[in-house]
């Protein structure tokens, strides 16, 4: 069957099976709150993984305003291209991880991209929900404190400039933060942009990285939690690399990192 039969028979059960969605349903459980931990009178900094999601599905609008509802210190969220080259949320190019719908978000224009479905998320049969675009992120955070992260699945120049304006048009070259675990990419925006903050997705730290971070200039680490230990936090405590810890689900987690003077983290725990 061509993926546009599959998708014609997929775009005929969506109702259906939103509807069978709805019904069997479960409310998210309750989850830990860092600040019913002792957390709430000490400095954490805490970045809502692909936005709250307990609230709606990652990387969709309502998310991140919840994030900012909620105070968080940033959000993070994930691009990709359509076809027509605008940038969308999305942590995978594959759409039907998330949509309705056969394909990549490269093979079809943000026109069509936004009329497509959620699967899969809490509250995705909300009709209003679509795919935001890059734009629509970013003015959720005009005005507020909470800082929008953005991870780039893309290193053309010219695309890498569309997303270093679209910060800029909105006077957010200080509030903006960039991520990516491609250093090249990161030396791209640094060509275009020698302020916005930088932050490098890494595994476990060790020198070779923090060799590279430092040609970036205004620059942090970002690391995976699981991937390192007290003496490789340290290496970069020593060398004076900032770390925002991903992703840090336990206040046991947030209290190691905590004592070791490490203060950024990004969760999936609801902040009150």
């Amino acid at each position: 069957m061509s993926k546009k039969a599959i998708n014609k028979v997929i775009s005929a059960c969506v109702p259906v099976l939103n509807g069978c969605a709805k019904i069997f349903a479960k409310k998210p459980k309750e989850l830990i709150s860092l600040s019913k931990n002792g957390f709430a009178d000490k400095k954490v900094y805490l970045t809502a993984h692909r936005g709250v999601t307990q609230f709606s599905p990652e990387n969709t609008l309502p998310a991140y305003e919840e994030a900012v509802r909620r105070g968080y210190y940033s959000a993070e969220c994930d691009i990709v291209l359509t076809k027509d080259k605008k940038w969308v949320l999305s942590h995978n190019e594959d759409m039907s991880i998330r949509l309705w719908q056969v394909g990549n978000y490269s093979d079809y224009t943000l026109e069509e991209v936004q009329k497509f479905s959620f699967k899969n998320g809490t509250n995705h049969w909300n009709k209003a929900l679509h795919v935001p675009t890059l734009e629509e992120f970013l003015d959720v955070f005009v005005g507020s404190e909470t800082r929008p992260q953005i991870e780039i699945k893309g290193d053309n120049i010219d695309d890498l400039k569309k997303v270093i304006k679209a910060v800029h048009d909105r006077g957010m070259g200080k509030q903006a933060i960039i991520i990516s675990f491609n250093l090249d990419q990161l030396k791209k925006i640094r060509s275009i942009d020698d302020e916005i903050e930088l932050w490098y997705l890494i595994g476990r730290i060790d020198q070779k990285a923090i060799d590279e971070v430092k040609t970036l200039g205004n620059a942090w680490f970002s690391p995976h939690f699981a991937q390192n230990d007290a003496e490789s936090i340290q290496l970069a405590i020593d060398n004076g690399v900032k770390c925002s810890f991903w992703t840090v689900n336990s206040v046991k987690d947030a209290e190691f990192l905590y004592n070791l003077g490490i203060h950024y983290m990004e969760t999936d725990i609801i902040c009150n």
